[in-house]
């Protein structure tokens, strides 16, 4: 099992910021990463179709014989992860089960809030999970729709971005909350004018790290994490718009990527 990938899949490039965390807590392991950007975005397709999608990306990084799946994908996770589960013998983890666990820890007042997108608010999972650990926990959520797209285009700091943040996070802040949940894989690249908008007093759980941390808990317990005897050959695949997937994917991963294959497998 040791020297065996994780897999990564994402319906695009946010999930890369849980690539680099990986890389950063994981140096030793190797990474297969598949972003389903001729689909994207999933928030807007139904249960079934998800579950589906999903599914066939689990499979196709099966191929390659992974040790751990990771669904980098909000929607994915709040969605097909029992299904994932149920379906694969392989440990699979998702974005939403290590944030919650870590608010849940950090919280001083039992007062958390989660940003995320209008889809992943609306399912209310992470609200499920922090209740499902901790229901003395009382959760305020957001959504942000406009950090996925300023992620994407650069804009992770200046007086528009501030003022954004500050507009969406001024309701949460107003209830009283001690912790943050970055709900999106995209919100870490904009984590600074976060902070900035929400004070020093509040904590911010970073989603990407969350996730690289639980992944190395499940390695470590299972006695699969991989001895440093080789440099890890990393590989990227995506379903579509290779040119694109570079150009944002080398903020998002903050360094070059220097191969991109595009697969057609459904």
């Amino acid at each position: 099992m040791n020297n065996r990938p994780i897999g990564i899949f994402d319906s695009g490039v946010g999930g890369l910021t849980v690539v680099k965390e990986v890389f950063k807590a994981l140096p030793n392991e190797e990474v297969v990463y598949l972003g389903d950007t001729a689909r994207v975005p999933y928030g807007t397709k139904s249960d079934r179709t998800i579950r589906r999608f999903s599914i066939e990306n689990a499979d196709f990084l099966m191929r390659f014989g992974v040790k751990v799946i990771v669904v980098a994908c909000n929607t994915s996770s709040s969605i097909a992860l029992s299904v994932l589960r149920k379906r694969f013998r392989i440990p699979i983890i998702g974005v939403i089960e290590p944030g919650a666990k870590k608010a849940v820890k950090l919280t001083g007042n039992n007062r958390i809030g989660v940003i995320a997108t209008p889809t992943t608010v609306k399912s209310r999972a992470y609200e499920k999970e922090i209740k499902r650990i901790s229901g003395k926990k009382k959760v305020v959520s957001g959504a942000c729709p406009l950090f996925v797209p300023l992620a994407e285009e650069g804009w992770l700091d200046g007086k528009i971005t501030l003022d954004i943040a500050r507009k969406y996070l001024r309701p949460l802040t107003a209830k009283g909350i001690d912790t943050l949940v970055l709900g999106c894989t995209h919100y870490p690249l904009l984590k600074g004018v976060i902070a900035q908008a929400v004070g020093g007093r509040v904590r911010i759980v970073d989603s990407a790290s969350s996730v690289a941390e639980e992944i190395r808990d499940v390695l470590r317990k299972g006695d699969a994490l991989s001895g440093p005897s080789k440099k890890p050959q990393h590989r990227f695949f995506v379903t579509d718009a290779v040119e694109q997937f570079v150009r944002v994917g080398e903020r998002f991963l903050g360094r070059e990527i220097k191969k991109v294959r595009r697969v057609h497998y459904v």
